[in-house]
Formats: structure tokens, sequence, C-alpha cells
């Protein structure tokens, strides 16, 4: 008996057709993929921060030769061994003007709460090339290392022997032709003034009457007159003279910061601690890994820096237990601390020493400020 006819032809069944609905449902599915893939590489006008590179104040750091050196040397005072970590942390900014990221990136970043997206302007200011911003930070760098060194020196006993410098003159200002840059201000109306604030209360005090300042020009002493001109932004008017200034030091000891390749101010207070860690014969830390950030002046008041949050996860990846924010930025602390991590409220250099003898010696760490809300 045969299993099989020959004669026989068996042929498929007919495959069923898409209904209208569902071939409109396909055709849509596969329309809105293209427009996503369309869309992804579009560009846009965001940026995104993450955690940047952690630096060991009490460590090493590549040189522009690719050396291992040390991030604070010191010459002309004793120094002493330390232990333990003083990290000072930086952000990273992933876009500029010439590139933004997609927005596949930026999607991907919104979920990520160490990151952060914002908008290409609050990074790279209308009119500043990503050269201009780089050369901006680059001295802001340098500005902040001077600055620690006087604090640090300063709280330590020393005396720093503060100038006041033109750095730049505003064109058309009150200053052009009067001052030149370089010019060390030494006096104003017979008053010694070392720091900006207090030129600019001489000045507002005149309410627009000529200046006379003492200054120190190719190493001769003699007096200019500047008559300043008014400023009004809201209710509030001022008098000024135009012109950058940035104050110089007579360093007692040399203070050497060798950091390439990381700009901005934010690493001041991190620095002063180093500084200070390093020409005191007491570990600050107890041996301890101790993180945080904030700008500093010579008189050791700390400000307020951009990319906390970021900070923060960045400390608690490098193994940090305690963290010192400044005070101004605690309203962008309370309830984004990452992990176990311990955040302490400093407004100046004294504040960010009794943490850390806190930490070192056992103290209670309970008993001193953090941020809460407000």
């Amino acid at each position: 008996m045969a299993l099989f006819d020959e004669n026989t032809t068996i042929e498929p069944a007919p495959r069923p057709r898409m209904s209208r609905r569902t071939l409109a449902g396909v055709w849509a599915l596969a329309v809105a993929m293209v427009v996503l893939l369309i869309i992804t590489f579009l560009p846009t006008s965001y940026v995104i921060q993450r955690p940047g590179p952690v630096y060991n104040t009490l460590g090493s750091a590549e040189n522009a030769e690719g050396e291992e050196v040390p991030l604070i040397s010191v010459e002309g005072a004793q120094t002493y061994p330390t232990d333990g970590s003083l990290d000072l942390l930086t952000v990273q900014v992933q876009g500029n003007r010439e590139r933004t990221p997609s927005w596949f990136e930026l999607a991907m970043a919104w979920f990520d709460p160490s990151k952060a997206v914002l908008p290409v302007d609050a990074i790279f200011p209308e009119g500043q090339s990503t050269d201009d911003r780089n050369a901006e930070s680059a001295q802001m760098m340098v500005n902040s290392q001077h600055e620690a060194t006087a604090a640090a020196l300063t709280e330590l006993g020393y005396d720093v022997g503060a100038q006041l410098s033109v750095f730049s003159i505003i064109d058309g200002a009150a200053a052009e032709g009067v001052l030149q840059e370089g010019d060390l201000i030494l006096e104003a109306n017979g008053e010694p003034v070392a720091d900006v604030a207090a030129l600019r209360e001489v000045i507002n005090d005149g309410e627009g009457d000529p200046v006379a300042l003492l200054i120190e020009r190719d190493g001769e002493q003699q007096t200019v007159e500047v008559t300043p001109k008014e400023s009004t932004a809201g209710d509030e008017t001022t008098w000024i003279v135009g012109v950058n200034l940035i104050t110089d030091y007579d360093f007692p000891i040399d203070v050497t910061i060798q950091l390439d390749n990381v700009g901005g101010p934010s690493a001041g207070m991190m620095f002063a601690l180093g500084i200070i860690d390093t020409l005191t014969p007491e570990e600050l830390n107890g041996g301890e890994q101790v993180a945080g950030t904030g700008t500093i002046t010579a008189d050791g008041e700390v400000g307020p820096i951009g990319g906390i949050r970021q900070k923060m996860w960045g400390a608690v990846d490098a193994g940090a237990d305690w963290f010192l924010a400044p005070e101004a930025n605690c309203d962008e602390v309370v309830g984004h601390i990452p992990g176990d991590l311990r955040v302490f409220s400093v407004e100046d250099l004294d504040d960010a020493l009794t943490v850390l003898d806190a930490v070192r010696d056992g103290g209670d760490l309970d008993a001193l400020p953090t941020c809460t809300a407000g």
C-alpha cells in the first residue's frame, strides 16, 4: 500500500492577510523608528556634567611631560610626612558649542543621578568660544592657587605681603590712560588697600569724587588721580574706575602646585588644606580619606562652586567617607547625598580645620554643621 500518491500536489496554506489596522500600525512604528533615529543625531542646546578625575592634594599628579610629581611641594620651610588623602574633585563637561551631545546621550544622562543636563549657555556663555572658556578657566585656577597659598600661610602665621595689581583696563573706563596693566595699587585717598573690597569701599565712600591712588609702576611710586564713573544696577548705584584687579603676594616661602589640565577656582579650599598639612607635624585628617570643594580667598572665606552633586558622586567613587561642602551650596546638597557619604557645611578655612580635627581625634562629628533643608 502506497503511503504517498505521486500524482497528488500539496499546496501550502495561504498566509493570512494583515488587516488594514495592523498594516497601519507597522508603518507607524517604522516611521517612528526612523524619526527617532534622525532626532538622535540632531544638534541640541544642552551639555552634560559628570564626575571628573579626583586628585589627592597630598599625593602626586602628572605634569605636562607625563611625569609624576608632587601635587604640592614646598621650599624654604620644614615639611612633614602626610597620610590618607585630602581629595579635590573635578567635573567634566560633555559637549560644547561646537559639538553638543545627542538626544540619546541626553536621555541617558537624565536617568543617571551622577550626571546633570544643563543649557549650553550655562557653561559656555553666548559669544564665548571653547578656547576662550578654557583660557578663562586656566586663569581662575592660577588665581585660586595664589589665594589658597595666601590663606594657608596666613593661617600658619606667615605675612604674605598682599598687594593689588592691575590685570586689565576696560575700554572707555575712568582708569583708561591713567592706570596701566601691572600697576600696584598701594593706597587710595591715603588709606592702605590690600584687597579689592578695601579699594571698592574707598571709591564708593567718595560718591564720585576723584580718588588719589598711590601706585608703584616699574619699581617707582607715584600718585595718580581717577574720577570714578557712576554705575546703576536696579536700585543700587556704585562708582567704578573700570579695572580688573588681581592680588599679588610676596610669599616668604615657595609653594608650588602642579596640576595640569584642570581649571576653575573650586579647588582652592583643598589646596589650602593640603599646604597646611604639608607644613604641620600632625596629620590633619588622621590618615583618613576626606574630600571637599570650594573656592577660597586669602582671608580664608570658602565660596560656592558649580557641579557639587557630581563632585559628591566623584568622592563616593573615589572611596571618601567625609565631604567638605561650601555652606553656600547647601541647597544643592540636601536630598542628593549619595551612599553613606557624610557631608559637612563649611563657611571658612577654620570650619574645615574643625571638621578635620574631629575626624582625626574621633570627636563629636554629629555636633558639626551639616547641610539641612531650609
